[in-house]
């Protein structure tokens, strides 16, 4: 009998394979502990902005394996694109068997409408000023592997760990004001189109929570990251839940796959950036 737990949809967001701050080795855990029948791959899986053959360790070529283990064994899933991998959106529409790769996805889930997409398209910096994006993205890289080697710090002195990204997004004004305008724009334009559930990702805030508008009430979902967070949604037995992994202080060790030959990665020429 699977000890894995089964769900009718599972949604991961901002994975970011590619860069040092993935964290590809507990995702690896999570996905090998569910079956669902649905895996949303809700955008910025692969950071093709900062893409380079020079860091894509074994673990995150082991994430995609995962993922076409799943695949294989008839678990449904959808690729949303998001802007750190737009350049797959010109695949937008591709199907193959249970696969397919896409901008947003609708589901009618128990007598609810849900809208599944990444949230980059209702990014005001992203629409403008894409290359200060871009520049944030690397920033926001660094700042992560800073944090890790405090932390690591702090951990062998047994002081309580910090987030740096957290405190910056907390205490800047302008942070605070984006991330809440990004969940007002997004749940007036789903009352907009009539939808009950709407599910993002992009600004890596994992949360669940209704909100009114309109005099209607809409539920928010966001999947957060596999960078910091280390979250997924979760739906089963007719409701959501947030899952959060946890973070382990020892090394994480995975097992061999019997298959574990080399994947061939394209070039970032090859996705069309320069």
């Amino acid at each position: 009998m699977s000890d894995k737990r089964s769900l009718e949809i599972a949604v991961i967001s901002d994975v970011h394979l590619g860069i040092y701050g993935c964290h590809a080795k507990e995702l690896i855990q999570y996905l090998d502990s569910i079956d669902p029948k649905i895996l949303v791959l809700n955008g910025d899986i692969i950071d093709i902005w900062q893409f380079s053959k020079r860091y894509f360790p074994k673990a995150h070529t082991k994430v995609i394996r995962r993922i076409l283990k799943m695949i294989g064994k008839g678990t449904e899933v959808v690729y949303l694109t998001g802007n750190h991998d737009e350049a797959l959106r010109k695949y937008s529409g591709f199907e193959l068997s249970n696969f397919r790769i896409d901008d947003k996805l609708f589901l009618d889930v128990d007598g609810k409408r849900h809208w599944f997409f990444h949230g980059d398209v209702y990014d005001i910096t992203m629409k403008n000023s894409k290359w200060l994006a871009k520049l944030g993205g690397k920033g926001y890289d660094l700042l992560i592997i800073l944090n890790r080697l405090v932390n690591n710090t702090l951990e062998r002195f047994g002081r309580e760990k910090m987030s740096f990204s957290k405190k910056v997004k907390q205490g800047v004004k302008q942070a605070v004001k984006f991330i809440s305008d990004f969940e007002q724009t997004v749940a007036e334009i789903a009352v907009d189109k009539n939808i009950d559930v709407v599910c993002c990702g992009h600004i890596h805030q994992p949360l669940i929570k209704e909100m009114q508008v309109a005099g209607k009430t809409v539920t928010y979902l966001n999947s957060g990251d596999w960078v910091e967070s280390l979250t997924a949604l979760e739906y089963a037995n007719q409701q959501w839940t947030l899952y959060q992994h946890p973070v382990s202080k020892s090394k994480v060790v995975l097992p061999e796959d019997e298959d574990d030959l080399p994947l061939v990665f394209p070039t970032p020429n090859d996705f069309g950036l320069r």
